[in-house]
C-alpha cells in the first residue's frame, strides 16, 4: 500500500521541521513534569501534620467522604486509613520525582495510577482534571524525563530522544 504524497508535501514538512525543531524537547519534557507534579503535590502536602504524620482530616476523607463509583453504584474505599497513608506518601514522593526527574517513567506511572483511582472517586472530574493528567502522565512515561532530568545524568534513563 502506498501513500499519496502532495506536491507541497517535502518544502512544508522542511519548514515544519525547522521552525518546531528549534524548540527542544527536553524543555518540553520538564515543563510536562512540573505541571503534572504541581497538583499532587499540592494536594499532597495538605494530608500531613507535619513530618510523618498522617492529618486526622486526610484519614476522615478516605473513612467518611470518598467512595468508590464503580458500575453506577458506590463502595467504601478498602482499608481507608491505608489508602489514606498511600495516597498521602505518592502524592509528596511521586510529585518530586517527577521534578527531579529520577525515577521519571515510573512516578509518572504511578500518578497514572493515582489518576485512575481520583477518577473512580470522582467521575465527574474526567475532563477538566483527570483526562490532561492522565495524558501528561502518558506522555512522561513514553518520552521519559528528557535530558533536564536526574534520570539522563546518572544514566538511568538514556533512551534516545525520538
Amino acid at each position: 500500500m502506498s501513500s499519496i504524497t502532495l506536491p507541497f508535501a517535502p518544502p512544508l514538512a522542511r519548514l515544519t521541521s525547522g521552525l518546531f525543531g528549534l524548540w527542544p524537547q527536553s524543555l518540553t519534557l520538564l515543563v510536562l513534569r512540573v505541571t503534572l507534579a504541581l497538583p499532587f503535590l499540592k494536594s499532597g502536602l495538605t494530608k500531613w501534620d507535619g513530618w510523618f504524620t498522617l492529618s486526622f482530616g486526610a484519614t476522615a476523607l478516605f473513612t467518611d467522604e470518598y467512595k468508590l463509583h464503580w458500575f453506577g453504584a458506590e463502595y467504601p474505599f478498602p482499608f481507608p486509613e491505608w489508602m489514606a497513608l498511600a495516597s498521602g506518601v505518592g502524592e509528596v514522593v511521586l510529585p518530586v520525582l517527577l521534578v527531579l526527574g529520577l525515577a521519571t517513567r515510573y512516578a509518572a506511572f504511578g500518578i497514572l495510577v493515582m489518576t485512575a483511582i481520583i477518577q473512580l472517586t470522582y467521575p465527574d472530574g474526567w475532563q477538566n482534571f483527570h483526562l490532561p493528567w492522565a495524558a501528561m502522565a502518558m506522555a512522561i512515561f513514553t518520552f521519559g524525563g528528557g535530558k533536564i532530568a536526574l534520570d539522563w545524568l546518572l544514566g538511568l534513563d538514556r533512551e534516545p530522544q525520538r
